[in-house]
């Protein structure tokens, strides 16, 4: 089990066994803090109370081993891992209050052989994943689901329900898996199975939901430029914190707001030129290369770029189902990739920015939702319902070529825009409105055989009351909830994992998300212009010329392989026998989509990448 993580942690690998409880522990160590054999894991405790194994970072460990050093000196130090000072913590302090004091990303396991309890715990926001279930008669838990299978309990029966998630979303949520019996622990839970219990009990130690309502009930009173300065201060001391490590490191510059921030940080704090790196492709429409470089010259940073042929790019697509372990559909994971593989080359370690759209406000389709809301809601459910029911009466292909035989004013695909339109015209709150806006599929459970589509934070809205709320903050907080960790932080995490490369993002330490929640929303999004305070503390450092653009994000043209260079091998997956012989999929509803697609009547690139990406994990992986 544990060399299916050799690819986590290729420096050092051990083993702990209790034969009398049934329990055991591995874990594979990619070192970045005390080099040493002082960090081996798994790790007992001084007392010899707890075992333990760790995934990640603590940054401030230093700080509580200050604090630990000072109430207990007699405590003799191994070394100087933040593994050492966790577990010194939990002794002293015990885990949940040693937890909610450390700052950081993780994902870990404990034993406690006195009380024969074992837990896992999960970072508040969800950078490192962990997954766990019971398979049979055993308890398995681990980083990757690939950790799991060579485990003679482990059955493999495919969650068909958790697949429709994948349909609609391109990701599947936590807690679900694309395995029936294996779920993801929530961010900012810790588990405990007694040994003489069958179910654990789960518990929240930080709420993202109780942030966003305390900090909108006790906002920053300070101006605009008072919390730019704010900002400043927190993020200065965050990046200082994550730069520590004892092996080279550097960061991801996409040349946009967010990374560059966090580069001009970085460069501002060190007496070296910092490690920069950044992905071309040849198409001017994806490319943000230049202006990464353009970024990099005037920080002064040591930068290094790759322009990667389409040709690259594609063969890293047999990769991605044993790199991501369950079925991804961001197809974004494959420049991701390439940047890791980069980057990898010259560090171990990469800040990236990711993050700042999420907390200061910097999608459009918040700002696009709320003032849609705003206006569907002054026109009745009912006729809402009707117009949609005549919009759908029509086939998208009908819609596009009645659209080509209009002499001036032809709307590409303009049957995909009114079937999604129709969509978004019978929500009935804004998270629905949102929801009908970022489906891939309309209705997933009608494709997917034998499937119901689990309930959702889109379906029963978040546990706890969010009038205090606006709508566009209510639609940020379900993507810190559930899109920032089920795909941004998992893409990033299986593609540097997958390439030995650990990243950390300083825009995700729990004390900037709790000063972003204190910001008003006129502050995020001010006088027009998104992520406000962001910017403003980046232009203290890089001209305001080099940044503005149009947002790119970091995309690829899938849309034009799949009529083309990949045309052949996506044919092949959506072959309507091979759709038949497995049964998860209707093959009428997929072979429509496609012909649509191909013939160029429809863009159907994300709801078939969707299928595409469980069709290619399927045959990797299943086999």
């Amino acid at each position: 089990m544990i060399k299916k993580l050799r690819h986590r942690g290729p420096d050092d690998t051990g083993i702990w066994v209790d034969r009398n409880s049934g329990v055991v522990l591995a874990h594979s160590r990619l070192s970045i803090v005390d080099l040493s054999s002082a960090g081996h894991q798994p790790m007992t405790s001084h007392d010899d109370r707890y075992v333990f194994v760790f995934n990640g970072e603590i940054y401030n460990h230093k700080d509580l081993r200050s604090r630990i050093k000072l109430t207990h000196p007699s405590i003799r130090w191994r070394g100087s891992s933040d593994t050492e000072t966790l577990l010194a913590g939990f002794v002293i302090w015990g885990v949940e209050k040693t937890i909610k004091k450390a700052s950081g990303m993780f994902a870990f396991a404990l034993w406690d052989r006195q009380e024969r309890t074992l837990t896992l715990g999960r970072d508040r926001i969800g950078e490192k994943p962990l997954y766990y279930g019971w398979q049979g008669n055993t308890f398995l838990f681990g980083s990757e689901l690939k950790a799991l299978k060579p485990h003679p309990d482990f059955h493999g029966k495919i969650n068909r329900d958790a697949l429709t998630l994948l349909l609609r979303y391109n990701y599947i949520p936590s807690p679900y898996s694309i395995y029936k019996g294996i779920s993801k622990l929530q961010p900012g839970c810790l588990l405990r199975l007694s040994y003489t219990e069958k179910e654990p009990t789960i518990t929240e130690y930080w709420s993202a939901i109780n942030i966003a309502q305390q900090g909108v009930q006790n906002p920053f009173r300070g101006s605009p430029e008072q919390a730019a300065d704010e900002l400043e201060s927190l993020l200065r001391h965050t990046v200082q914190q994550q730069m520590e490590a004892d092996v080279p490191l550097g960061a991801f510059l996409s040349g946009g707001v967010d990374s560059s921030a966090i580069v001009a940080l970085m460069q501002s704090q060190s007496t070296r030129s910092i490690r920069t790196f950044s992905i071309g492709f040849d198409a001017l429409h994806y490319n943000e290369a230049p202006y990464a470089k353009a970024v990099a010259k005037h920080l002064g940073t040591h930068h290094t770029e790759l322009y990667v042929t389409a040709s690259q790019a594609r063969n890293v697509i047999p990769l991605l189902p044993e790199l991501y372990d369950e079925p991804f559909a961001d197809s974004s994971q494959i420049p991701t990739f390439l940047v890791s593989k980069m980057a990898k080359e010259h560090v171990s370690v990469a800040l990236s920015g990711d993050g700042g759209d999420e907390l200061f406000c910097g999608y459009n389709r918040y700002h696009v939702t709320d003032k849609l809301w705003k206006h569907l809601n002054t026109i009745p459910l009912k006729i809402r319902q009707l117009i949609a029911s005549g919009i759908n009466s029509i086939p998208s292909s009908s819609w596009s070529r009645f659209s080509n035989l209009l002499p001036v004013h032809k709307h590409p695909f303009l049957g995909d825009k009114l079937h999604k339109g129709a969509r978004i015209l019978t929500a009935e709150s804004p998270e629905m409105l949102y929801k009908g806006l970022i489906s891939q599929w309309a209705n997933p459970a009608s494709v997917v055989i034998g499937a119901t589509e689990p309930a959702t934070l889109f379906q029963t809205r978040t546990p706890t009351n969010l009038d205090n709320l606006s709508h566009a903050e209510q639609i940020m907080l379900l993507d810190i909830l559930s899109f920032l960790p089920g795909d941004i932080l998992a893409k990033v995490d299986r593609a540097a994992m997958g390439n030995s490369l650990e990243t950390r993002m300083p825009l995700l330490d729990h004390a900037i998300l709790e000063f972003a929640w204190k910001l008003p929303l006129n502050y995020k999004y001010h006088q027009g212009i998104s992520k406000w305070p962001l910017r403003k503390v980046l232009y203290r450092y890089v001209p305001r010329t080099l940044i503005e653009r149009p947002k790119m994000g970091f995309s690829i043209p899938m849309d034009e392989w799949l009529r083309g260079p990949l045309r052949d091998w996506a044919e092949a997956l959506l072959d309507e026998t091979r759709l038949r012989h497995e049964t998860f999929f209707q093959p009428h509803a997929i072979r429509t989509l496609w012909h649509e697609h191909t013939s160029k009547q429809a863009d159907h690139t994300q709801p078939l990448w969707c299928i595409l990406a469980f069709q290619a994990w399927l045959g990797a992986c299943q086999t």
